[in-house]
């Protein structure tokens, strides 16, 4: 049986060194968060003493992911964000732990240079500007709005219930198939009532309005719209590990919009392999690159699993 799926096992940079230039359609990915938590693997992302640094590597990793993507080729990146707290795990986001202690002070009250203790370190935005200056093209940033949060003790401020999803583009003229993630109108009825007298007037392609007109999106249809950009899905847990896996249905739309049907989604941080788990449900080849052997042989089984009920059907 060919598989449509490889995933490897190393540093993601010196995985990608390998790869030959302008061979993935899209990348969908989630690096380890800064200071959430220690993966107990040598040479992992997230335990940088400083934001900086730990921006720095990312900008280096994505560097290689823009060689090997195609001109036309995107980059969707999830991130959340870091609190300069009392401990290890303030990120406000999963609170997902394995275990281990942390002696290290680099994360107590205070102890990051240049920020006060209680504040907010802005990560996904230091990034995505540092990815802008190294020649990325910032397109969007999408909020991942999560109706089951992690609860928190917090009184001085809100239950945090979102994360970020940017879209970056290689080039200035890029692939994105908005009519692939189309979302259904709420009231497309409504729509059709008014239509005639807020846009005036049936056009050529069956329905009401012009292409000019700022609710475009509608012309043709009344049962659908341009995705918006917050996107709302709740947080699933996975019974074979204790690290944070983003649900399917939230990168679901980044491998439709960005990837044609027989194109290749990269993960350089692929984790238990749910971007390449969406990527061959839908008829994309899938590379994954992991450093942590254990997670490696996780994400093989159930692509294994995945793929065989594929072959099946």
């Amino acid at each position: 049986m060919k598989t449509m799926w490889e995933i490897k096992q190393g540093d993601a940079i010196e995985v990608l060194k390998t790869m030959p230039d302008q061979c993935i359609n899209t990348c969908v990915t989630s690096p380890p968060y800064w200071g959430l938590r220690d993966y107990g693997v040598e040479g992992q992302i997230g335990l940088e003493r400083t934001p900086e640094e730990y921006v720095d590597k990312l900008v280096q990793v994505f560097r290689e992911v823009r060689r090997v993507l195609r001109d036309d080729g995107t980059l969707w990146l999830n991130l959340g964000d870091s609190y300069n707290g009392s401990k290890m795990n303030r990120s406000g986001q999963h609170g997902y732990k394995d275990g281990r202690s942390n002696k290290d002070k680099r994360f107590s009250v205070g102890g990051v240079e240049g920020l006060k203790p209680k504040d907010l370190v802005g990560i996904p935005w230091m990034v995505a500007f540092a990815l802008r200056a190294d020649g990325w093209y910032l397109r969007q940033d999408i909020i991942w709005h999560k109706p089951n949060p992690m609860p928190e003790s917090v009184k001085d401020r809100c239950t945090k219930a979102h994360e970020y999803i940017f879209l970056l583009a290689k080039s200035r003229r890029y692939y994105y198939d908005a009519e692939a993630i189309k979302e259904p109108l709420a009231r497309p009825e409504e729509l059709l009532r008014k239509t005639p007298a807020v846009f005036g007037g049936r056009n050529k392609h069956g329905g009401y309005g012009t292409r000019k007109h700022n609710g475009n999106e509608y012309v043709g249809t009344y049962t659908d719209r341009n995705k918006r950009s917050v996107w709302t899905v709740s947080t699933k847990p996975f019974p074979e590990a204790h690290f944070a896996v983003y649900p399917p249905d939230l990168i679901e739309p980044c491998i439709l919009a960005g990837c044609p049907v027989g194109g290749t989604v990269l993960d350089p941080f692929a984790g238990s392999g749910t971007t390449l788990l969406v990527a061959i449900q839908h008829h994309r080849k899938a590379i994954g690159i992991e450093l942590n052997p254990e997670y490696v042989e996780i994400a093989k089984r159930r692509l294994n699993s995945v793929q065989l009920k594929l072959v099946m059907e």
